[in-house]
């Protein structure tokens, strides 16, 4: 099996995205047994030396990632001009988009509050989120949805593996208290007179 570690590796350096052991057996033509037997290994030995990357099965294959423990390193060398993130108005819209998805651009700005069009189109441009049908009824809107790359940069298989929101949102006290300066007058529910 030493003879296929290294077009395995060689392989997963240079992936765009996760490749499933089947491809990989194939390309490198040996048993699929062998090659899911090459991937746990060198998953293992980089975990045991404590490498600065480590191999990670996600969205359906298996690439290679960085340690967590290397974030503050990369902290430092992304904090340049040339690094590009996203805006706050994308990452609200990306997490409308996977949480609700299938959702139309009229929902994620119903529920952002503000019109999500740019946001939208820039995650799209990333590779992010996708068309992913039409709603069933009048005007048919566009529904949008997550893409494997989404699943591959936060690193789960399924949307489903999404952690819950309920674990985010602070009990209905505070929502009432947070809310109710921006509130019209007189349309409080407070029936206090």
């Amino acid at each position: 099996m030493t003879e296929i570690r290294s077009p395995i590796e060689a392989i997963l350096f240079v992936a765009e995205s996760p490749i499933t052991a089947q491809e990989l057996a194939e390309v490198v033509e040996a048993p699929l047994s062998d090659v899911e037997e090459t991937l746990a290994e060198i998953e293992r030995e980089l975990v045991d030396r404590r490498s600065g990357i480590v191999l990670r099965g996600v969205a359906g294959g298996w690439r290679f990632y960085t340690a967590a423990d290397m974030l503050p390193y990369l902290e430092r060398f992304a904090a340049s001009e040339r690094a590009t993130r996203l805006s706050n108005a994308a990452l609200e819209t990306l997490a409308v988009v996977a949480y609700r998805q299938p959702v139309s651009r009229g929902q994620i700005s119903e529920v952002r509050g503000v019109d999500s069009e740019r946001a939208l189109h820039t995650l799209e441009r990333r590779g992010l989120v996708r068309e992913i049908g039409t709603a069933p009824g009048p005007g048919q809107a566009l529904l949008y949805g997550t893409t494997e790359l989404f699943l591959e940069k936060i690193g789960i298989d399924h949307p489903r593996e999404l952690p819950p929101l309920a674990d985010h949102v602070p009990p209905a006290d505070i929502v009432e208290t947070l809310e109710r300066p921006f509130r019209p007058e007189g349309s409080s529910n407070d029936s206090r007179s």
